[in-house]
């Protein structure tokens, strides 16, 4: 089964004006992505994890006619920054230079860097329903979104039970997903975090990111992860930020404004690999964050949108899974259940205070799509395909 990724068309136009970032976590298909881009006999690939390939690289021993060189995880080498630049600066006319990698790449965007203006970044997220369709959807901020009749309701429940990485993925096989699972986490924190970051208990580490699993979908409290593994708060605030930055879990936070009584902590935490997570609703829902984040990154990324997603919960309780937003203006809301259900009325609370345009309500096992007042009540996989 062979699935064009989403971002090749973005890559290849990108590649015609600067440097190219793919990063991602771990076994996402940066790699896969990048090799489709190698296509003369000049191009090169070169893994900064071999030994040979290291060699090469430092050696900057490049073809003499036109080609497009890839890098893997390049951000390895202590002094990448300084040296990618250098190399692009020489051979920009003559070399495309495709760098992926498993820590954020993006990083670099946020200002004070010598690679501003040198590359454009895209973050490879695993297989959505939209994706897995093969349509060519196109949102547009503030308007609303596009959704097909023709959709597949039946491929939402492997995304559910195998997660959004390719492997699993394809093979939908249990056992190979445990075995898949244990393999990924070891060389997560043997090789990413070990090679990339300053970690002097990696087994406490571990220990949290397990926990993060029954946390996910309720406001992360870090006081009680604190008490739980006895370490101090800064520990755990910054074992949290290693696992953001290398693609393990993300975080969203309450939309804070005066006409709400917003909460203004408490974040709430979500996994890249959804399939880890226990309870069949916090997955779910984490599943629909997840395609959220994947339309955020697109629309930043390859339109240069300015995307927000929140949740939204007051001070008496009321909540809403997901706030969309455009220029930090309401877009649309969304609520999740795992089965079929009354209209949560916070979403009308929420839709008048904030006016927000667009109000849906979605199940896994929902088949009706019917206006409930201003809520779209509609099955999952049929909203989830209007997106990317």
């Amino acid at each position: 089964m062979i699935i064009e990724r989403y971002l090749k068309e973005p890559i290849l136009y990108d590649l015609e004006e600067k440097m190219v970032f793919i990063s991602g976590p771990r076994q996402v298909g940066k790699t896969t992505l990048a090799k489709t881009f190698l296509k003369d006999r000049n191009d090169r690939y070169f893994n900064w994890d071999n030994r040979e390939d290291r060699k090469e690289i430092l050696a900057a021993r490049w073809p003499a006619e036109k080609a497009t060189i890839v890098f893997d995880e390049l951000h390895k080498y202590k002094n990448w920054k300084n040296w990618i630049k250098g190399e692009y600066d020489k051979h920009k006319e003559r070399l495309k230079f495709l760098i992926t990698g498993s820590a954020r790449l993006d990083i670099y965007r946020k200002g004070g860097d010598s690679l501003q203006g040198r590359y454009y970044s895209h973050r490879l997220h695993g297989f959505s329903v939209g994706e897995l369709l093969g349509k060519k959807t196109i949102n547009e901020p503030n308007k609303a979104l596009e959704f097909f009749s023709d959709y597949n309701k039946d491929i939402i429940m492997p995304l559910f039970h195998y997660g959004p990485f390719p492997e699993p993925f394809l093979k939908q096989n249990q056992r190979h997903w445990r075995r898949w699972q244990k393999e990924r986490i070891d060389r997560f924190f043997r090789e990413d975090v070990r090679d990339l970051e300053h970690v002097r208990d990696l087994s406490m580490m571990e220990l949290l990111s397990d926990m993060l699993k029954d946390r996910v979908g309720s406001p992360l409290s870090i006081q009680s992860l604190r008490e739980n593994i006895e370490v101090s708060h800064k520990a755990i605030t910054h074992w949290i930020d290693i696992l953001e930055r290398l693609y393990f879990c993300f975080t969203i936070t309450p939309f804070a404004r005066s006409r709400v009584r917003s909460l203004k902590k408490l974040p709430k935490l979500y996994l890249w690999d959804w399939s880890s997570v226990p309870d069949p609703g916090a997955r779910f829902e984490n599943l629909v964050a997840s395609h959220l984040l994947k339309m955020k990154h697109a629309l930043e990324d390859q339109e240069g949108f300015d995307i927000g997603l929140y949740y939204l919960r007051d001070t008496s309780k009321r909540e809403v899974d997901f706030l969309v937003t455009s220029n930090d203006k309401p877009w649309f809301a969304v609520e999740c259940r795992y089965g079929e259900s009354a209209t949560n009325p916070a979403l009308y609370y929420f839709g008048e205070r904030l006016n927000i345009p667009y109000l849906y309500q979605i199940s896994l096992e929902g088949k009706d799509d019917v206006y409930d007042g201003r809520v779209r009540v509609m099955p999952a996989g049929k909203f989830l395909s209007a997106l990317p």
